[in-house]
């Protein structure tokens, strides 16, 4: 992977990584309205990995670990897959009132949390510029 890629590969993952800890910000807040608060950091933990609530947040989740992954590989990434990582980046972030899972769960997101919006905003100027953020 050249230099650019990487670059541009990493700009993407810190704006999805900070999208992603808007998510789960958002999510938190609401399942502590609906369903009571949280008793420990540890206890949030083991929701999000297991509790069906959250299970929306996992396909961003899995491509915020691939993108690490592809760059911090003993052989790194070529630049397809690079490109390809982003790419599916760009896809994953359309919101959709009528979509079902990720789409449907992120359109609610956004509709509640001027935080997701801002990240989102933040996501998606970085997925569309064509050289690395700096």
């Amino acid at each position: 992977m050249t230099t650019a890629t990487g670059q541009r590969l990493q700009d993407v993952r810190n704006a999805l990584l900070r999208l992603h800890k808007a998510l789960v910000e958002s999510e938190r807040v609401t399942y502590e309205k609906i369903v009571g608060a949280i008793p420990s950091p540890n206890r949030f933990l083991q929701l999000l990995l297991t509790d069906p609530w959250f299970a929306w947040l996992q396909p961003l989740s899995q491509l915020i670990v691939a993108m690490d992954e592809a760059h911090d590989a003993r052989e790194p990434a070529t630049d397809a897959n690079a490109q390809a990582l982003i790419e599916q980046g760009r896809l994953l972030l359309v919101a959709s009132e009528e979509g079902q899972g990720f789409a449907r769960h992120y359109f609610d997101a956004l509709q509640r949390d001027p935080d997701v919006v801002l990240a989102h905003a933040d996501a998606i100027k970085v997925l569309s510029a064509k050289k690395p953020i700096r």
